[in-house]
């Protein structure tokens, strides 16, 4: 398996993960209001990130290729409902929006690790 898409597995898996071992830890530690944040902000980031990653796959795999004027569409939509989905959070006092920026930060922390681990590897093989 080529190390893309090993990335990709990595990341769309351990995002799953992290969200869950956050908002766990955040249940045990934290406030409601911090836990809602780090929940919404971490369901939020994730489903982005699983719904971008099927509008580029459907879009880049032949016969069926769509423009780029689609694709930035689709992303722009979907940025757009997810800054009104923050406002709301934020301005409702829902969530706390510490919890709700550590939440938005999982699959940042999921690419991070999948890049170091891709590094050690390929560093790994060189010195073998």
């Amino acid at each position: 398996m080529d190390a893309q898409k090993r990335i990709l597995r990595f990341v769309t898996r351990s995002n799953w993960v992290l969200f869950a071992l956050a908002t766990i830890l955040g249940l045990a530690v934290l406030p409601a209001d911090y836990t809602r944040g780090i929940f919404c902000g971490g369901l939020l980031v994730t489903v982005n990130f699983h719904l971008l990653a099927r509008t580029l796959k459907k879009a880049l795999a032949p016969p069926h290729l769509a423009s780029h004027n689609v694709i930035l569409m689709k992303y722009y939509i979907r940025f757009s409902i997810s800054a009104l989905i923050i406002f709301i959070l934020i301005k409702t006092h829902f969530v706390h929006p510490i919890g709700l920026i550590i939440g938005l930060s999982v699959v940042v922390v999921s690419i991070m690790t999948a890049t170091a681990l891709e590094i050690k590897n390929l560093f790994y093989k060189e010195a073998i």
